[in-house]
């Protein structure tokens, strides 16, 4: 695997490493507030296959991961009718770093803190490959969606606007 520049490991890079997953690595020029817009710029692919994590909460404030492309948002109402549940929100980021072990503009759906359900945008899945985070900012992994079933037990949803 040829890096541009050392990347040092993070739980997300140590869990797929252990795992044998293939994946590529990605650093970038993080830029504060500047989302998946900068992170696709930077890497050079479409916002569409740069798939952001999102730590939300339903109504008992159990914790869940909601993986999004970069160009779409999560409709909630949506989301908690499929998963079965009254309400779903984002986390406050404090919050959402508790539950992750992650930096916000840091978090990965690999190697998370506490085990939580994970649920993907369906179309996610129709992508030959994706780049979501890998545990730092400013750095993204590519991998084939599929490694999100095998490695995460991630759930198909559709609750994208």
């Amino acid at each position: 695997m040829a890096k541009k520049e050392h990347v040092s490991e993070t739980p997300a890079t140590q869990l797929l490493r252990k795992k044998g997953a293939t994946f590529t690595e990605h650093p970038y020029a993080y830029e504060e507030h500047g989302g998946t817009s900068v992170s696709s710029r930077e890497l050079g692919v479409e916002e569409h296959v740069v798939v952001k994590t999102l730590i939300m909460q339903d109504e008992h404030a159990k914790p869940l991961v909601v993986l999004m492309h970069g160009d779409k948002t999560v409709s909630t109402k949506n989301l908690a009718r499929q998963i079965g549940c009254k309400s779903v929100e984002p986390c406050k980021p404090e919050v959402a770093q508790r539950h992750s072990g992650y930096m916000i503009g840091g978090t990965s759906p690999f190697g998370t803190k506490k085990a939580m359900p994970v649920y993907v945008e369906q179309s996610v899945f129709e992508l030959d490959k994706i780049y979501l985070n890998g545990g730092r900012r400013g750095y993204l992994i590519g991998i084939a969606p599929q490694l999100l079933t095998e490695l995460l037990a991630a759930k198909a949803v559709t609750c994208a606007l």
